[in-house]
């Protein structure tokens, strides 16, 4: 597990370094590549609205995590293959499915007029998303508003404050996720082919809970595309960050995008914070 990692007091719990080592592969996509993507959506649908616009990266998350949730089940039907493989594939399938999720999640702050780079705070934004109904209730206990909070307090919390949100929110994961072993991700290896059922499903269900809570962190979409502003970190781990005005957007109606085409895939995994 990395330094600072809130997942660290847990190791112990079965699962725990799946998860930890996902979250932080997830957590470093470079914000160039979201930034790419979302003007290359705006590219290719010039007359979108923000709220037209997040409406298309709902769809592009649903489709992620339920072909990758249906693929692992599937496998678990296959003679010769059956749950071990799966089981195996089932790992890659966590870190797929974490990787789209702050892929997703910080598209959207992007959409917003937010550009974060710091990999707490991105923690925070996954995590609380990965909670579903669970992520105000921890935002909240932490001693934050639950209301529109990534909105205001991506941009406000020192680091001190964000370490100890995301403590809680590790713990509130584990207990959820780990320690009552997910019953969907056990579905997902039943053999017979009712697995691939279970994968489309929970895996769609998973990725509305997503969408929901994205919806809940940052309030209503704005009217017109904001100004994009980096959350700057404080000169102490105890001072508030600033935000930064960003370069203003490349031409949105043609040009190559940071992915080194006009026309070319989202961001993915495994990418290095810049």
């Amino acid at each position: 597990m990395s330094a600072g990692d809130p997942f660290e007091r847990f190791a112990g719990v079965p699962g725990t370094g799946l998860v930890s080592r996902a979250v932080d592969a997830a957590v470093r996509v470079p914000s160039s590549v979201i930034r790419a993507h979302v003007d290359q959506l705006r590219r290719r649908n010039p007359e979108a609205t923000p709220a037209q616009l997040l409406a298309i990266l709902d769809s592009e998350l649903l489709a992620v995590v339920q072909t990758t949730g249906g693929a692992v089940g599937g496998t678990a039907a296959i003679p010769a293959v059956g749950t071990a493989v799966a089981a195996t594939l089932t790992a890659a399938d966590v870190a797929a499915f974490f990787a789209a999720a702050a892929a997703y999640t910080l598209a959207v702050a992007d959409v917003h007029g937010i550009e974060v780079d710091d990999v707490g705070r991105r923690r925070t934004l996954l995590l609380a998303s990965l909670l579903g109904e669970d992520g105000p209730r921890a935002i909240e206990s932490a001693g934050l508003s639950p209301t529109a909070w990534a909105r205001v307090g991506l941009a406000a919390m020192p680091s001190t404050t964000i370490q100890r949100v995301n403590k809680v929110l590790a713990g509130r994961f584990v207990k959820k996720h780990l320690l009552r072993r997910s019953s969907l991700l056990l579905g997902r290896l039943v053999p017979f082919g009712v697995g691939a059922a279970i994968g489309v499903l929970g895996g769609r269900a998973l990725g509305k809970g997503i969408v929901a809570q994205a919806r809940a962190a940052f309030g209503e979409p704005p009217a017109q595309f904001p100004p994009r502003l980096r959350v700057v970190e404080g000169t102490s781990a105890d001072a508030a960050p600033r935000l930064e005005a960003v370069a203003d957007r490349p031409d949105l109606l043609g040009g190559p995008t940071a992915l080194g085409g006009a026309d070319r895939g989202g961001p993915g995994p495994g990418a290095s914070e810049r």
